[in-house]
């Protein structure tokens, strides 16, 4: 009987002994998974001691006091936020509907924590109203034109706000415009009535650029024409010129050759030609003849040679 109440007794204290040892393991797993935190490079960590900041960890292996320290963390990477649609009323008293998305990046953790409870709902409700201000001083016209200026104007003022908090607005886009009803029925045929008016001047100008060209076409051709026809004429002038040097040359040399023909003929020979040539005029009907007076000369010459003989 002894002896079974010792074994109940032994198998107790070791249910007892494993529980205990259990509870021990449980608490040391809660206690490091509190203590130590593995922080992400785009992470920071803002440690709360006692209630009280003591700065910013990580990244890395940060290893906290349980139930005496407490992490907030932040992310360090910029962020993107839509605007969802907007009602605006310009200066010029026209209703618009606007919406954007901005960038911001937290550049200060600890501020960011410590300036701001609800940071999101604070920036969305602060861009809202800085949108309404920009768009309040500035026209219709404007707004649909002058995008870039109002994205900067939006990102300024954001980011005069957001700097306290410690986060920096990078960029602000507006995505979409929706003017009233009716200023976009007048925007409508305000731009059909400008499509009308530069197809027109485009094709106006087309026609008078074709008029040009044909002028100016007709003006080269002409140019061209009066070109061709001094050219040709220069052309002919100089083979005239050649033509009249040649004849001119053929003639001195016949005459040259003639001469020199003459020389060689003496009285007798040229006494003879006559003779043909008064046998040339007997064989005509005139009834008049010419003698040069040289040929009594030549004939008495010519007689005196027979005798000679």
């Amino acid at each position: 009987m002894s002896y079974a109440l010792l074994a109940q007794s032994a198998a107790g204290a070791a249910g007892f002994l494993t529980c205990l040892i259990s509870a021990l393991i449980l608490v040391a797993l809660v206690f490091l998974a509190s203590a130590i935190k593995i922080v992400p490079e785009y992470q920071r960590l803002v440690i709360f001691r006692l209630g009280r900041c003591i700065g910013e960890k990580g990244p890395g292996l940060i290893i906290l006091i349980p139930f005496i320290d407490r992490g907030v963390r932040v992310d360090l990477r910029e962020q993107v936020r839509e605007i969802p649609h907007q009602t605006a009323i310009t200066e010029d008293n026209a209703s618009i509907s606007i919406d954007f998305i901005w960038y911001y990046k937290i550049v200060d953790p600890v501020e960011s924590v410590l300036q701001v409870g609800n940071f999101e709902a604070a920036a969305q409700g602060m861009a809202t109203t800085t949108l309404r201000a920009v768009i309040g001083g500035i026209q219709l016209d404007e707004v649909l034109v002058e995008r870039e200026h109002i994205n900067n104007m939006l990102r300024a003022r954001l980011d005069e706000v957001t700097e306290r908090w410690g986060v920096k607005v990078s960029n602000v886009e507006i995505r979409e415009i929706i003017p009233p009803r009716e200023i976009q029925d007048a925007m409508n045929r305000q731009m059909t009535a400008e499509r009308v008016r530069r197809a027109l001047v485009t094709e106006s100008t087309g026609e008078r650029d074709a008029a040009i060209n044909v002028a100016e076409g007709q003006k080269q051709a002409a140019i061209l024409e009066a070109e061709g026809k001094k050219q040709a004429a220069i052309l002919e002038a100089e083979g005239a010129k050649e033509a009249q040097k040649l004849r001119a040359e053929g003639y001195a040399s016949a005459l040259e050759r003639i001469f020199q023909v003459a020389q060689t003929l003496d009285q007798k020979t040229m006494t003879l030609q006559y003779f043909e040539m008064l046998k040339g005029l007997g064989a005509t009907d005139a009834t008049k003849f010419i003698f040069p007076m040289e040929f009594t000369s030549l004939l008495s010459d010519f007689v005196k040679g027979q005798q000679d003989k």
